[in-house]
């Protein structure tokens, strides 16, 4: 790659992270670290790779802006926002930028596969968590198969769960018009692994993933904090969202290679 195309990179990363920020997408911090992950990425794939993230990037954010009302309610649940910081860039593209820099160092095509699939496993997550909410009906949590509010973490819909799928399809589908190498088998083991991606942050969020509940209003939520007070541990081990994120986006890198294999 030549310099001047380095500096065309450098400068598109910068300027697509700043956009984000300025457009409430990002806090600062989720800029800088956005700003990270795509110079790991360019440099292994160029402006294919960043492609292919930024696929994810722009239809989650689309996806987080559209239908606000009919999600009333359930950011109260969460311990962030829609508004993205470091850790929840991290979490989203960590995993992926790692097998990005796994590949720039060995040069084997087979990490590419990984890097993909860890996108999907990541789409369908934020796919299934924007557009499940949706639903008329009210998820079934996979731990106690009971009715639990939206947005409550390691729950499932149908629609979510269709959303999931799609959220998948759509990063293997950007990955084959852009990426070299992909093919029918591949497409369909990417959707795959995504998928199963998404069925361990529901797992890990119905069982390992920390809640609390709120010793005011009994909200139950993944915040410490609420309405101003600390809130009581009633679920979980060590785990916020962000962890069980970038976890299952490792997971649906690391299956796909398995499968692969």
């Amino acid at each position: 790659m030549v310099k001047a195309e380095y500096f065309f990179l450098i400068f598109f990363i910068v300027a697509i992270a700043l956009l984000g920020w300025r457009t409430r997408n990002l806090r600062f911090s989720g800029a800088v670290m956005s700003v990270i992950i795509g110079l790991f990425i360019s440099y292994a794939y160029g402006v294919r790779g960043l492609f292919v993230l930024g696929a994810f990037f722009l239809s989650s954010s689309i996806w987080s802006h559209l239908f606000k009302k009919a999600k009333l309610g359930i950011e109260e649940r969460l311990a962030k926002t829609s508004i993205r910081d470091w850790q929840q860039v991290l979490a989203n593209g960590g995993p992926a930028a790692l097998f990005a820099l796994l590949f720039a160092v060995t040069g084997n095509d087979v990490w590419t596969l990984g890097f993909v699939a860890a996108i999907a496993g990541a789409n369908a997550d934020t796919w299934a968590s924007e557009i499940g909410p949706l639903s008329r009906n009210q998820p079934f949590s996979v731990r106690s198969f009971r009715r639990v509010p939206k947005g409550t973490s390691g729950a499932v819909s149908i629609m979510g769960t269709i959303a999931a799928l799609l959220g998948a399809a759509f990063i293997s589908m950007v990955s084959m018009l852009v990426l070299e190498g992909m093919d029918t088998p591949l497409f369909l083991l990417i959707i795959f692994s995504g998928f199963l991606g998404n069925l361990m942050d529901t797992v890990l969020g119905a069982y390992i993933q920390l809640e609390f509940r709120c010793r005011v209003c009994g909200i139950q939520t993944e915040s410490t904090c609420h309405c101003g007070k600390p809130t009581d541990r009633t679920k979980g081990y060590l785990m916020n969202n962000e962890l069980v994120n970038a976890l299952s986006s490792l997971f649906a890198g690391v299956i796909m290679l398995f499968l692969y294999w």
